[in-house]
């Protein structure tokens, strides 16, 4: 008998159009139904999204932000360069565009969470929903260290999704991304979780991410990750890309993490976050030797605060953590996403190895302490302006302090300046400061010109004050 793998060309072109043929025979349509998909295949109904997806489009909006950014050109200070270059009619500010997308996750008050990158510094709002309404957005409340936001809108008749757990989530099980990719329209595209808890991705916030492969492109951005029964289990934020389009790698923001900071930014306008009061370096080859933890991997403590819950709980500098409520540690990034994912007053159950001898210790999270101004109790200049230290997140991030500035008041002097929330000073009149501390003794000594030297997103930059 003749092996296959022998066998003449033509002989397996013969086969394969057979094969062919009892295919198409199988799944050709009923009588009548010529061009269309059948409705069922040897007696079996085709499975469909389109049920599910009919109960979430609705709830999934588009979200345009419009941002003032003023033209920073030096030469337009000055009336000579101005007259001379004829330059008097120069514009003084630029309007910058962001599109992305937004849920709905309360149809009677209108509540949408979305990315805070997608709204960040907006002076404009505007929502168009799936019914085609375009409306004018509130802002109510940002989280530059989660990256989520929520936005307010009058709307009647509005449908909102249901929130899953997103702690039941498997690798493997089947999500579907909805949202308003590069603004060409309400899209979904379907996948699977390729993985959880994802860490290490760059930025300065906590990081518990949703990895799926469902095509997640830029305007994706704050768009619903739903389960196969139509229930948000994610907010769609980020992806990984060579070409600026979907590689397959896309990451989401769980919803347990996203429920926790719709309720507070509801409630109060800001998030408060928890804290163990403990910094930590991933664990290398070299310090394990050095510690003799025999461990491979996890995250070492390197500093514990005083009256801190890490120092209650008997954590000590040297102590290696790897494992955070039976879950692996492998770096620093699990052990503050772990951190920054639990709610104030849970309890972190955490695996150590001091000096090769395994323990377990139990801390609970405590708010992080962060002081916080009137930002016209400390200079005029600054009225309007809310003023806070920097958290730790972005003092790990960025390696510096500063002071962030968490709202800032339509129409007053602050905003006028162009400052917006969610901007960083880590600098005055070119002096480096740490906090809020550095920046009263400045301000005390009361200059007569203030240049604010500001982090936004990726720029740094000066602002004057006038």
């Amino acid at each position: 008998m003749q092996n296959s793998s022998s066998r003449s060309p033509l002989w397996r072109a013969a086969g394969a159009l057979a094969i062919a043929a009892l295919i198409f025979a199988a799944a050709r349509p009923l009588p009548g139904a010529a061009g269309t998909i059948p409705a069922a295949v040897d007696g079996q109904p085709l499975p469909s999204l389109a049920p599910m997806l009919e109960r979430v489009v609705p709830a999934v909006v588009n979200i345009n932000s419009r941002t003032r950014v003023r033209v920073r050109n030096p030469f337009l200070d000055d009336p000579f360069f101005r007259q001379f270059f004829g330059m008097q009619n120069a514009p003084r500010e630029r309007i910058e565009q962001s599109l992305g997308s937004g849920v709905i996750v309360d149809a009677a008050k209108g509540y949408v969470i979305t990315n805070n990158h997608v709204v960040e510094g907006a002076d404009d709002i505007s929502v168009t929903l799936h019914d085609g309404r375009t409306l004018k957005a509130r802002l109510v409340g940002t989280d530059a260290d989660t990256d989520l936001a929520v936005i307010q809108i009058p709307a009647e008749h509005l449908t909102a999704l249901p929130l899953a757990d997103s702690n039941q989530l498997h690798v493997g099980d089947f999500v579907v991304a909805v949202g308003n990719p590069f603004g060409v329209g309400q899209s979904a595209s379907s996948g699977i979780v390729s993985a959880l808890n994802r860490t290490g991705l760059g930025g300065r916030g906590y990081q518990n991410f949703i990895q799926t492969d469902a095509s997640i492109n830029p305007g994706n951005s704050g768009g619903a990750l739903v389960n196969l029964r139509g229930e948000l289990v994610g907010i769609n934020s980020q992806i990984v890309s060579t070409s600026g389009g979907s590689i397959g790698i896309g990451f989401a923001i769980p919803s347990n993490l996203a429920s926790d900071v719709l309720r507070q930014l509801i409630a109060t306008g800001t998030v408060r976050h928890g804290t163990l009061g403990v910094q930590v370096q991933t664990l290398t080859p070299e310090l394990a030797r050095m510690l003799d933890t025999g461990a491979a991997q996890g995250a070492v403590v390197t500093d514990v605060a005083a009256d801190s819950p890490a120092e209650a709980a008997g954590l000590k500098p040297g102590d290696v953590i790897v494992a955070v409520n039976d879950k692996p540690v492998q770096n620093e990034h699990d052990l503050y996403g772990a951190e920054g994912s639990a709610p104030i007053g849970s309890v972190l159950e955490l695996k150590v190895l001091r000096e090769g001898r395994p323990l377990t210790l139990r801390a609970r999270l405590a708010a992080e302490a962060i002081a916080s101004s009137d930002g016209a109790r400390l200079d005029e200049r600054l009225a309007g302006a809310t003023l806070a230290d920097a958290g730790e997140r972005t003092r790990r991030a960025l390696g510096t302090g500063g002071v962030s500035i968490t709202r800032v008041a339509a129409g007053s002097r602050a905003a006028e300046n162009g400052l917006k929330a969610g901007d960083l000073i880590v600098g005055v009149n070119r002096v480096d400061i740490g906090g809020l501390r550095d920046l009263r003794a400045i301000l005390a000594r009361k200059p007569r010109t203030l240049l604010l030297s500001v982090v936004r997103g990726d720029e740094a930059f000066f602002v004057p004050l006038r």
